[in-house]
């Protein structure tokens, strides 16, 4: 009887410690999959980002018109194999605006720093818009840091074909920047943003909800951030030269291309394989430029796949 009675308290101590052992082990997985946001600064530029999960690095690049916030619907899936960092952009959304000006190629630098800064060697880097440019800048001189590339819906200054783009009359907000625009849309800095997610959209009912187009709205009114983000435009010409060279040495990292049809899915994809040794193209069928948010399960899952 004291045998027996001695097993079963053995057993009832042996199941408490397991289901102890699961719960703490669903707690951190629960705590790893929460969406942090921190600081660090790095080279004196204070830089913004979300983090979430553990494992192989991803950093998010996203693109004008948003912050890192555009990356929170799709975090809690990457962050179940991957550790996500999703930085603002320099000068973007509650990262500084660095003394020494912003174009793709300095941006990069700085995110390869936080990178370093984090414990991070290793990175598959994703980007969106000018994120996709900080995105290939930071692979094309970093690239025994950076195992997978993800390029999605913008263009490559300086690799053929980009002319097209960025002479197209109806893209003229590449070059409206400077001390007059910034006067017209001051106060207006909504309007001005509907036209991109509207008019970039395959369908603007599919395109950006109204409590992200607020919160980006306000993000670019505050001082001095309408001019940052316009200056990535404005270094498209310097970032065209930087582009050529490094695009001299083919990426050799597999590389994922992927835009909507009714945007620049063709014209990156054409790019990209000029540039890289290793590349899948996925065009998204009736999508714009806003392909997260207007099919978001089909490129969410584009994304994970390839990760």
């Amino acid at each position: 009887m004291k045998r027996t009675f001695a097993l079963f308290a053995r057993s009832a101590v042996f199941g408490l410690v397991s289901l102890f052992a699961l719960f703490l082990a669903a707690g951190a997985s629960a705590e790893d999959k929460t969406i942090a946001s921190r600081t660090e600064e790095v080279d004196g530029v204070r830089l913004h980002y979300l983090t979430a999960g553990q494992g192989p690095a991803v950093i998010l690049l996203h693109g004008y018109a948003e912050t890192s916030r555009m990356w929170k619907p799709i975090l809690p899936a990457l962050a179940e194999r991957f550790k996500v960092i999703a930085p603002d952009l320099p000068g973007i959304g509650d990262s500084a605006i660095p003394a020494s000006g912003l174009d793709m190629k300095s941006a990069a630098t700085l995110l390869h720093g936080l990178a370093r800064k984090l414990g991070v060697e290793k990175a598959r880097v994703v980007g969106h818009d000018i994120g996709l440019m900080v995105a290939y800048a930071y692979a094309a001189q970093f690239p025994s840091e950076t195992e997978k590339l993800v390029v999605m819906d913008a263009f490559l200054p300086g690799v053929e074909g980009w002319e097209g783009v960025y002479n197209n009359p109806s893209l003229w907000h590449f070059r409206f920047h400077g001390s007059t625009p910034e006067a017209l849309v001051r106060g207006r800095e909504r309007t001005y943003f509907d036209y991109y997610w509207n008019e970039f959209a395959a369908d603007r009912n599919r395109s950006l909800p109204e409590a992200d187009r607020a919160a980006y709205a306000a993000a670019y009114a505050r001082p001095g951030r309408m001019t940052s983000g316009w200056a990535y435009f404005n270094a498209f010409p310097q970032t065209a030269k930087d582009f050529a060279e490094l695009a001299k040495r083919k990426l050799t990292m597999p590389v994922l291309s992927i835009g909507g049809d009714k945007s620049l899915g063709e014209v990156l994809g054409q790019q990209m394989k000029l540039v890289g040794s290793d590349v899948t193209v996925v065009v998204v069928k009736d999508a714009g430029h806003w392909i997260l948010e207007e099919r978001p399960k089909e490129t969410t899952e584009a994304l994970v796949k390839f990760l």
